[in-house]
């Protein structure tokens, strides 16, 4: 399996965890890279935060902005195009946080 594989896939589970969190509650990505790190994946911030501002840009996202002890933090949450899309989603598992991935092939 070539790494670019690999890596879209890994990319897109990625995606469709933050749709189902997203979908619980507002993130950040500081709490949602210790979220994927609690998984076993250690992203980068510059690989996180394109993904979710791809996400916003295409309207499955919306992000809010709010002043947390002096700093600026976005928190993004689910629109309606995102959680029809987390719909599809759960036609295939019942729990994304139960999907099992492989990081050695």
């Amino acid at each position: 399996m070539s790494n670019e594989l690999i890596h879209n896939f890994l990319l897109g589970f990625i995606k469709l965890h933050i749709l189902y969190h997203a979908q619980k509650e507002p993130i950040f990505g500081q709490e949602f890279k210790k979220e994927l790190k609690r998984h076993g994946y250690d992203i980068s911030f510059g690989t996180l935060y394109p993904i979710f501002h791809k996400l916003e840009n295409k309207g499955y996202l919306k992000s809010k902005q709010e002043n947390v002890n002096g700093k600026i933090r976005k928190y993004y949450s689910i629109t309606k195009k995102g959680e029809r899309l987390g719909d599809k989603w759960k036609m295939y598992t019942d729990n994304p946080d139960k999907l099992v991935l492989f990081d050695k092939f």
